[in-house]
C-alpha cells in the first residue's frame, strides 16, 4: 500500500480512502446487520451502495444476472473475444462500478433535476439548491476516479494527480464564477475551503478521534514535524492576504488614485511567488525530506495488502472527463442563480462562498478524514484536513489570480478586512493546537466552536456589507 498520502501530508492523500474501503470490507456485521453486511461503525462515504465482499468473491447462490447488475467489483463479459460484446460490457462495467462505489451516489438523482431546473429557469432558490445537492455526489465520483488513476501511476505521479484533482470541484466552481465576474464568490469560496478544512474538518477529527480513542486520559498523536511545516506554510499564506489588505488601507488613506493598479500588481507578483513555493514544498516533501512526513504511515502500512484498482486507467480517465463536464454544467447553473438568490435579501454572497460552496466540494473528504481519525490514524487525517488547505492557499488561489489576469478579471489577494482577520485568527488557533503533535476532543471542540462563531458572523452580516467592487 502506498504511503503517498502521508508523504505529501498536507498536499496529497492517495491512501486515505483505500484504508477506509479495506477496513469497511473486513468489518462485516453479524447476521447481515448494517448496510450490505458492513457494520455501521465501519461505513464511510465509499461503502458500496450495493454488494459486499465475500470470501470467494461471489455471494451465495450467485448468478450471472447478479454479477452483471449488482457486483461492484466487475462484470462478466468484459474480456469477451467478440468486440461487439466486449465494448458495450466494458462501458456498462465502468458506469456500474462507479455508481456502486459509494452510498453518496444516491444523490445523483439530483443531477438531471438540477440541470432541468437551470434550463427551465426555475426560481433561484430551487436552481441553487438542486445543483448544490447534485455536485456533492459528483465530487465523490470525481474523487473515486482520481484515486483509481493515481493507484496505477506510482507514488510520485499518483500524488501529483491527487494534488491536481483533490480540489477540482472548488476549482471548477471558482473558474465558472470568475468568468462571470463573481470575484467576491471566488474569494469567499477559497477562504471558506481553507477555513472548512482547518476548523470544521480538523475539529471533527480531533473531537471524534479523541472520544473514540480516549483511554486513561491518553491523547492521539501525529508527526510533529509535519504539523510544524504545514503551520508555517499556512502562516505564510495568511501573510499573503494581510499584506495586500494593509497596503490597500495605507493607499486609501493617502488618497492614491492608482491604488487598484498597485494592489493588482502586488497580488499577481505574490501569486507567482506562492506557486514557486508550492512547487518547492512538493519537492521538499517528495524528495529531500520525505522521511519527515511518513513515520506513522510506514508503520501502519506494514502487512497491509496491495489493493487492485477497480477501473483501468483509460476507464477512470473517461469517468474523470465526463464527471468534470457535468460538474461544470451544474456549477454554471448554480453560479448564475447566486445574484437572484442574494437579491432576496436572505443570504449574502460571502456566506454562500464561505460556508455553502466548500461543503459541496469537500463533503467526501470530510467523511474520509473523520473515519480515519476514529480509526486512530491521525497522520492520514491531518493529510486530508490541513493538506487540502495548503493546496487551496498555495496552489489554487494563486492560480486563480493568474487566470483572472489572463481573462481580464481583477482577481486579487486583497480580501475584505473581516475575512482576512478571520483567516489569520484561525491559522493562529490551529497552530497553537497542533504544534505539540497531539490532539484530544477538547481541542476539537475549540476548533469547531471557532468555526461556528465565524459562520454566524458572516450569516448575520448584511447582504452588501462585505461586498467589494471588482474584488478590490
Amino acid at each position: 500500500m502506498t504511503v503517498m498520502g502521508n508523504r505529501l501530508t498536507n498536499a496529497v492523500n492517495v491512501t486515505v480512502r483505500k484504508t477506509f474501503r479495506r477496513a469497511a470490507g473486513k468489518a462485516q456485521a453479524p447476521n447481515g446487520t448494517g448496510v450490505n453486511g458492513v457494520h455501521p461503525d465501519a461505513m464511510d462515504e465509499e461503502t458500496p451502495l450495493i454488494g459486499r465482499d465475500y470470501p470467494d468473491g461471489q455471494p451465495p447462490n450467485s448468478s450471472f444476472w447478479w454479477a452483471f447488475f449488482l457486483d461492484n467489483k466487475g462484470t462478466p463479459g468484459t474480456d469477451h473475444p467478440n468486440p461487439l460484446v466486449r465494448w458495450p460490457t466494458q462501458l456498462w462495467n465502468i458506469g456500474k462500478v462507479t455508481l456502486l462505489s459509494s452510498w453518496i451516489n444516491l444523490l445523483l438523482v439530483f443531477v438531471p433535476i438540477g440541470i432541468i431546473a437551470g434550463e427551465q429557469q426555475w426560481s433561484a432558490p430551487w436552481v441553487f439548491s438542486l445543483n448544490f445537492l447534485a455536485i456533492i455526489p459528483l465530487a465523490a465520483v470525481l474523487s473515486f476516479a482520481t484515486e483509481e488513476i493515481a493507484h496505477r501511476l506510482g507514488e510520485t505521479l499518483g500524488g501529483l494527480v491527487n494534488a491536481t484533482f483533490g480540489n477540482a470541484v472548488e476549482l471548477i466552481v471558482s473558474v465558472v464564477a470568475l468568468k462571470a465576474g463573481e470575484i467576491e464568490v471566488v474569494q469567499a469560496s477559497m477562504l471558506g475551503s481553507i477555513l472548512s478544512n482547518l476548523l470544521l474538518v480538523l475539529g471533527m477529527c480531533f473531537l471524534l478521534g479523541g472520544i473514540y480513542n480516549m483511554q486513561d486520559g491518553s491523547e492521539q498523536s501525529f508527526a510533529q514535524g509535519t504539523a510544524q511545516t504545514t503551520c508555517s506554510l499556512m502562516a505564510l499564506s495568511s501573510a499573503s492576504m494581510i499584506i495586500p489588505a494593509a497596503l490597500y488601507g495605507a493607499l486609501d488613506r493617502s488618497g492614491d488614485d492608482h491604488k487598484q493598479d498597485s494592489i493588482l500588481l502586488l497580488s499577481r507578483s505574490t501569486a507567482a511567488i506562492l506557486l514557486v513555493l508550492y512547487c518547492m514544498y512538493l519537492f521538499f516533501a517528495l524528495r529531500t525530506h520525505k522521511r519527515l512526513f511518513e513515520p506513522e504511515a510506514q508503520h501502519q502500512a506494514e502487512g497491509e495488502e496491495q489493493e487492485e484498482p477497480l477501473l483501468g486507467p483509460w476507464s477512470a480517465a473517461l469517468v474523470l472527463v465526463v464527471v468534470t463536464l457535468i460538474i461544470s454544467v451544474c456549477a454554471d447553473y448554480m453560479v448564475d442563480s447566486i445574484d437572484a438568490l442574494v437579491a432576496t435579501g436572505k443570504i449574502s454572497k460571502t456566506f454562500i462562498g464561505l460556508i455553502l460552496i466548500p461543503i459541496v466540494g469537500n463533503a467526501a473528504e470530510h467523511v474520509t478524514a473523520c473515519v480515519v481519525a476514529v480509526k486512530n490514524k491521525m497522520d492520514l487525517a491531518m493529510g486530508v484536513a490541513i493538506g487540502s488547505s495548503i493546496q487551496i492557499a498555495l496552489l489554487v488561489t494563486p492560480a486563480l489570480v493568474m487566470l483572472g489576469w489572463a481573462i481580464g478579471q481583477p482577481m486579487t489577494l486583497h480580501f475584505e478586512t473581516f475575512e482576512t482577520i478571520a483567516f489569520a485568527l484561525s491559522v493562529m488557533v490551529v497552530t497553537y493546537t497542533v504544534q505539540d503533535g497531539k490532539s484530544n476532543y477538547l481541542e476539537g471542540a475549540m476548533l469547531l466552536g471557532l468555526y461556528a462563531i465565524i459562520a454566524v458572523a458572516f450569516w448575520v452580516s448584511p447582504t452588501d456589507a462585505l461586498d467589494k467592487v471588482g474584488g478590490l
